[in-house]
């Protein structure tokens, strides 16, 4: 099966930048999860399986469910140690930003990110892309980041000579970014390459076990008092949303990662279209983080652009509000309206 996603002009281009390069930086967006924590360590595996010194930066806390993947241990949290950042930013001789598609998904580190004078280069599938970039590799079809990733090693010559520390973080990034394959996964080339991933002997199952059944009690509970408690089910729409506040989750002991994977619930509940959480930031006042999931040709990344300042993917999508939970809640009922007729349809 062919799998190539470089142009030729791109493979040598990307073969130049990379053989020119020795300090080489890999970014992701602020709050990582699975996929760019993933294709961020597979790219660096398979760089540093080519002589290069590398280096993953991001922005500040991944979930916990992902601190088994090998090679965490060398990544770099900004937040933390925003002075040393700061400094491999300025001597570094290429930076790749993966998995998002504009600099503001960086927050803290954008000015860092942009007043390098390195190259960048963007490996992403978010829609229209805007980061200042010598080369863009934009594919919005992909599953993941993970997935381009994978095609781009391929079609390097790279992939024989790697092993399961590539394979296991690749196939992470690709699971969870669909959801366990729920989702945005219904090429065939997904499976092709998840077969050429099991060549590397990784543990698929334990891979999934890893990132789906490995939370504390407190977010189990959580999740019962979620659906319980706070799921606002609108039968006329086909829709349903719930809050989370920063006392609830103070409540339920909440870190970082315990509500992935809680707006998927809904979606069992026979006839849904669209499932939204909205959630406090834990932090920040006034902050309300939006993720949407829809099914079929629902566009919830066109309702994330129209209200909640995001977008996304067809069927998996996120945003912001920056307003009180009431007035999220009432942004919600309006976007919920105003897509109406395809809700109901």
């Amino acid at each position: 099966m062919n799998i190539d996603i470089l142009s030729e002009d791109q493979l040598v281009q990307l073969d130049q930048l990379i053989s020119h390069a020795d300090n080489i930086i890999i970014t992701c967006h602020k709050s990582p999860d699975g996929d760019a924590i993933g294709s961020s360590l597979g790219w660096a595996e398979y760089l540093r399986s080519k002589g290069k010194e590398v280096t993953v930066i991001v922005p500040d806390q991944y979930p916990d469910f992902l601190l088994w993947l090998p090679n965490t241990e060398k990544i770099i949290r900004y937040d933390k140690h925003r002075e040393k950042c700061d400094m491999l930013f300025k001597i570094t001789d290429l930076i790749f930003c993966l998995d998002y598609n504009t600099p503001s998904r960086v927050e803290d580190m954008q000015q860092a990110l942009i007043s390098t004078k390195a190259p960048r280069v963007l490996i992403d599938h978010h829609l229209n892309p805007d980061v200042p970039a010598v080369l863009t590799i934009s594919h919005p079809e992909a599953c993941s980041t993970s997935e381009l990733v994978f095609r781009i090693v391929w079609q390097m010559g790279g992939f024989e000579q790697l092993d399961k520390h590539f394979a296991t973080p690749i196939y992470c990034g690709m699971m969870t970014d669909t959801g366990g394959f729920l989702w945005n996964s219904t090429r065939c080339e997904i499976y092709f390459i998840i077969g050429e991933l099991l060549t590397k002997h990784i543990d698929k199952d334990k891979i999934y076990r890893n990132v789906y059944h490995n939370y504390s009690e407190d977010r189990l509970r959580l999740m019962g008092y979620v659906m319980y408690e706070k799921l606002v089910y609108l039968p006329a729409y086909h829709a349903a949303y719930y809050t989370l506040t920063k006392e609830e989750q103070k409540r339920f002991n909440f870190i970082k990662g315990d509500a992935e994977g809680l707006v998927n619930i809904p979606q069992q509940i026979k006839g849904l279209k669209l499932s939204i959480s909205l959630r406090e930031d834990s932090d920040k006042p006034n902050l309300v983080w939006v993720s949407l999931r829809s099914v079929d040709d629902f566009p919830c990344n066109l309702m994330a652009a129209d209200f909640f300042n995001g977008g996304g993917h067809l069927n998996a999508s996120g945003g912001r509000i920056n307003g009180t939970m009431e007035e999220a809640v009432a942004i919600v009922n309006k976007a919920i309206e105003a897509y109406a007729e395809q809700l109901k349809r």
